[in-house]
């Protein structure tokens, strides 16, 4: 045999045994799609007309079918289900020749709770994750801290924590955890805490602001019009810490505000006593800042 002809069946054997492998599935074969709820399945039964038909994936993860009753498929591949549906139907049936095929995929109905823009019911497209349910509820409401951790229950009742913080901040994708049918996310809303805001400000007492919120804000809260006569300069703040300890400190609120300097706007814990000094000149500095500082207070107030 010469050769050319030997090569050329050389190269027809390789050919056969790699079709043989990939035949049988012993290289590059894809993963299933898993069934979910929602889905519609087309399940057939050779031989059996009545038992041929369209059924749909409950939310629960079962499917309703004639004989055998309730049947849990959710999370399944498509293979391992058609096996589970033949070995129940043997009980009625002989020899029972099953075949499944999804022939939709389901559309989650998804609930999102709490501190989103609009809370409400959403249907999403197949494969949806916790952005995307959150993207329908028109994202989160306003944040002025760190964001919260998002709490994704199941219709069995698992609870699952996911940080809106590491998720939508930090960008770490591998949180977009997949949502199912019946599934409720809650994104939990700010924690409130209370200051107490005196001296040179045009309503003094207790006021409520967000945990993660910054002296300004307490202070534009409060009030700051020109009639208050305030010295933002030099205002001071008690803090007691957690050994019972009390500690103050000055800050110079004006100048902060004035260069956008964030570590000098302090963030605010709960029953802090700030103390505004009026001013011995007689004049507001905040109006001195008004065109600066006081917008940059009330920008924390209307932009989330």
């Amino acid at each position: 045999m010469h050769a050319p002809e030997r090569q050329r069946l050389k190269m027809n054997y390789h050919r056969s045994i790699l079709a043989l492998v990939l035949a049988l599935g012993l290289v590059g074969a894809a993963p299933q799609q898993l069934i979910a709820p929602g889905d519609q399945l087309n399940v057939q039964v050779f031989g059996q007309q009545s038992l041929s038909q369209n059924v749909t994936v409950l939310p629960d993860g079962s499917i309703n079918y004639p004989l055998i009753g309730r049947v849990a498929i959710a999370g399944m591949s498509v293979d391992a289900a058609t096996s589970l549906v033949s070995d129940r139907l043997a009980k009625y049936v002989r020899h029972p020749y099953v075949t499944i095929a999804i022939t939709q995929l389901g559309q989650p109905s998804v609930l999102v709770l709490g501190d989103v823009k609009n809370p409400g019911k959403y249907d999403l497209r197949p494969g949806a994750q916790l952005t995307d349910a959150i993207a329908a509820a028109g994202g989160l409401a306003e944040q002025n801290g760190p964001m919260p951790e998002a709490r994704v229950s199941d219709p069995q009742g698992n609870v699952q924590q996911v940080s809106l913080q590491a998720l939508l901040h930090d960008g770490n994708t591998s949180l977009d955890r997949p949502l199912g049918m019946g599934d409720v996310v809650y994104v939990p809303g700010p924690t409130l805490i209370n200051v107490v805001v005196s001296g040179a400000v045009d309503h003094p007492g207790e006021i409520q602001v967000d945990q993660g919120d910054r002296l300004s804000m307490a202070i534009a809260k409060a009030g700051n019009s020109a009639t208050s006569n305030a010295d933002l300069n030099h205002i001071t703040v008690l803090r007691t810490l957690p050994d019972g300890k009390t500690e103050n400190f000055n800050v110079n609120l004006y100048q902060a505000l004035e260069h956008g300097d964030d570590t000098a706007d302090v963030v605010l814990q709960k029953n802090d006593t700030i103390f505004v000094p009026q001013s011995k000149s007689g004049k507001n500095t905040g109006a001195v800042f008004g065109s600066t500082g006081l917008l940059y207070i009330l920008s924390r107030l209307l932009i989330p």
